[in-house]
């Protein structure tokens, strides 16, 4: 497959890259969702990898023109494990990456669409027995089955981790933005459909999905007779500094204080 590859150290490197249906935020049209386009970039930017794309879900005309928004940045071949709508992609996606045995798996840190819980690396992670990375920045190098990474952490900062491979790692927004997609790529490229045998999860029948609603941001009451001192306030981003950290205790004492905190914050009533 065609690379633009700028990375060292990653030459005969297998890299799968899980991509999802994604939804523009305005329009609630499908798209590429932009996490995995960010995985899918940073896996192309990897010297000398193979790198492969999978996705797990239904095959309709609004699916396919969003998965092919991933064959337009480059890539020749996007495997599709076709399934029934609401099944479970756990199983198949496990037994698609042990079949295929990759050294590194990428993907977004969640799905624009359907749960978005996040929690899809970590079920796989699990499954495989693989270590697991989340807010990954940057593959710095590969050698000798070991990547060295950078990790992104809060306010701009990096860590740099060393992981043995095969592990999976999460992509976010802080990881180099994607390229545009072409239409002529995107119309060439094929979509190898697979139909694998699923059934609809039974436990989502009992949810209720609804559309996320932003939440309102907590304002500071200051008491002042001035205009100008009142909006400052109400403009000023919160410091944080309320938090406690607990060490040394059971996880019984962990478990009542996060409880007592969530009481406190009224996310439990």
């Amino acid at each position: 497959m065609p690379l633009n590859a700028e990375s060292p150290g990653a030459s005969g490197l297998n890299v799968a890259v899980l991509v999802s249906i994604g939804r523009h935020p305005l329009t609630a049209r499908t798209r590429r969702a932009d996490q995995d386009a960010r995985a899918v970039e940073m896996a192309l930017s990897l010297k000398g990898a193979s790198v492969n794309l999978m996705h797990a879900g239904q095959h309709d005309s609004d699916n396919e023109e969003a998965i092919r928004g991933y064959l337009g940045m480059g890539v020749e071949e996007i495997r599709l494990l076709e399934q029934m709508p609401q099944a479970d992609v756990v199983p198949v996606l496990t037994d698609a990456l042990r079949a295929s045995a990759p050294q590194l798996v990428l993907t977004g840190t969640r799905a624009e669409t359907g749960e978005g819980s996040g929690i899809l690396p970590y079920l796989l992670a699990e499954a495989l027995g693989w270590p697991v990375i989340n807010g990954l920045a940057a593959v710095e190098k590969v050698e000798k089955g070991v990547a060295t990474v950078l990790q992104a952490l809060p306010r701009g900062k990096r860590r740099r981790l060393r992981v043995r491979l095969p592990a999976i790692a999460t992509v976010d927004a802080s990881a180099p933005a994607a390229r545009q997609s072409a239409f002529g790529p995107a119309r060439r490229g094929e979509l190898d459909v697979q139909p694998h045998a699923s059934e609809a999860d039974p436990s989502l029948s009992q949810w209720q999905i609804q559309p996320a609603r932003k939440r309102p941001k907590r304002l500071k009451i200051v008491k002042s007779s001035s205009a100008r001192d009142r909006f400052k306030a109400a403009a000023a981003k919160s410091d944080g500094g309320g938090g406690q950290t607990l060490t040394d205790v059971t996880p019984e004492q962990g478990a009542e204080a996060i409880f007592k905190l969530l009481r406190e914050e009224g996310v439990l009533r």
